[in-house]
């Protein structure tokens, strides 16, 4: 079976080339165009997914060939893109940076070339002008695997400075297919992990938005920019399927009813299964909740910073990633909720906490009172922790059988001490041996973020452990 979705990876030299703003640009003017838009971003980033959302008003995806393995990218982004008229794929990085270490695994490139896509070249014109061509042809040249069909020159100062760098990349057979002026760059507000997330920004993000588009719409040839993203063939295969038996062998199943701690068993029910979502808890993946859902739960969403209690009959919890430590005395001050989240994992409920779930899960944070649920304090530090990690499960727990492996990243400046507990979650292997993490009666909780569908068989076996 083969399905052909024209679409466009849109990548860089370098980080700051302004890849986001033409990407996110781009979904928004095919987007009003009437266009149905798939968007992607390659690699782990949880916040520009935010944006492309809004942009297209369709889920943004990731496709991380680490996180998932390369045979699942091209299978993820036709399940993500399935009906729509284009597809418009974020890069991450420069174009040919991947995992550190690993050659092109996990790069832009990578991704590029398993999705059959052509590249459209983001180059920071700002401090150049005929020196453009000798980068445009280096990139062109380097993997001919990877096809460049076009060049996009981002912050652009002048009429004449767009005349030099046009007549300089004649010389390199790759065509401009844009030129985006200097004065009118988008200015999108960042914080220590990267740009502040919609959800904490919600009208002054719609107003970038527009802006991107807006710069876009002025500078670029929409209709060759199309035409390129129609060339892209088709590709065999099925799409992505959240509803096909784990990875692990002997996930089990179980019944149908839900098991609330408190209240006990609800034959016939799906488990609720409450997901931390609001300011605070922005880092998810959209497949997770696909996942859950395909298992058999009922997802429903609570914001810790404005919801006093969990939502009715919930069976269990999920809080992923985002910035606790920017919101710290507001879910302090929720005191209702963290009671509420400490009686239910007192009581066996089964929790599953990653990053930003295991600060809010800890005595304190940054001297706020948090859930006490495990027995670790948490602060902001001055250093970042960044990169992919492998990683063994140590023990049986409700997100993975002993010894299995999988692969994750870590992406916090903060710091949790102790940093393992009694039985900790993980034992990274690489790039560095140490033990990390919590795994304490249905508890699970651990600075590493998963990408559930690189890792298929979590879900099941986190709703099987409700039921």
């Amino acid at each position: 079976m083969s399905t052909h979705v024209p679409r466009l990876v849109i990548a860089a030299p370098s980080s700051g080339s302004g890849k986001t703003t033409v990407a996110t640009g781009l979904m928004r003017v095919f987007a009003d165009a009437g266009l149905a838009v798939s968007p992607h971003k390659v690699g782990p980033d949880y916040i520009d997914p935010g944006y492309h959302a809004l942009a297209t008003g369709r889920p943004g995806r990731n496709l991380d060939a680490y996180l998932c393995g390369p045979e699942r990218i091209a299978p993820l982004f036709l399940h993500g893109a399935a009906g729509c008229d284009l597809a418009v794929v974020e890069g991450v990085m420069g174009l040919y940076d991947g995992a550190s270490g690993q050659g092109e695994l996990a790069s832009t490139a990578h991704v590029a070339k398993l999705l059959k896509a052509p590249v459209v070249l983001v180059v920071d014109a700002s401090s150049q002008s005929r020196s453009v061509a000798a980068l445009v042809h280096g990139f062109a040249s380097w993997d001919p695997e990877v096809r460049i069909g076009g060049v996009i020159l981002n912050k652009v100062g002048s009429d004449r400075h767009e005349v030099l760098l046009r007549e300089a990349l004649e010389e390199s057979g790759v065509p401009v297919l844009g030129a985006v002026r200097r004065a009118g760059q988008v200015h999108t507000p960042s914080r220590h992990l990267g740009l502040v997330p919609v959800a904490e920004r919600r009208t002054d993000a719609v107003d970038a938005v527009a802006a991107q588009a807006a710069q876009v719409r002025q500078g670029c040839d929409l209709e060759a920019l199309m035409a390129l993203a129609r060339t892209a063939p088709p590709l065999e295969g099925p799409a992505w399927d959240p509803a096909p038996p784990g990875l692990w062998a002997g996930v089990p199943q179980g019944g149908t009813g839900g098991h609330n701690p408190t209240t006990g068993p609800h034959p016939n029910r799906p488990p609720t299964i409450a997901v931390a979502g609001g300011p605070a808890f922005t880092f998810s993946y959209a497949e997770h909740t696909e996942l859950l859902t395909a298992a058999g739960a009922e997802v429903v969403p609570f914001d810790p910073l404005r919801d006093e209690q969990l939502p009715a009959e919930t069976a269990g919890i999920v809080i992923g990633g985002g910035f606790p430590e920017v919101y710290a005395p507001e879910l302090s001050a929720n005191e209702p909720l963290r009671k509420a989240v400490a009686a239910f994992a007192a009581s066996g409920g089964t929790v599953a906490a990653e990053c930003a779930g295991l600060l809010y899960l800890c005595r304190s944070l940054d001297g706020k009172p948090m859930c006490d649920v495990l027995p670790a304090d948490a602060r902001m530090s001055e250093r970042l922790t960044l990169g992919y990690r492998e990683a063994v499960a140590i023990g049986d727990n409700v997100l993975a059988p002993a010894g299995a492996r999988l692969r994750g990243h870590e992406f916090h400046r903060t710091v949790v001490e102790p940093g393992a507990g009694t039985t900790p979650a993980w034992g990274m292997t690489h790039p560095e041996r140490r033990v990390e993490g919590f795994v304490q009666g249905g508890v699970h909780a651990s600075y590493l973020h998963v990408h559930w569908a690189g890792a298929p068989g979590t879900a099941a076996r986190f709703v099987a452990g409700l039921r």
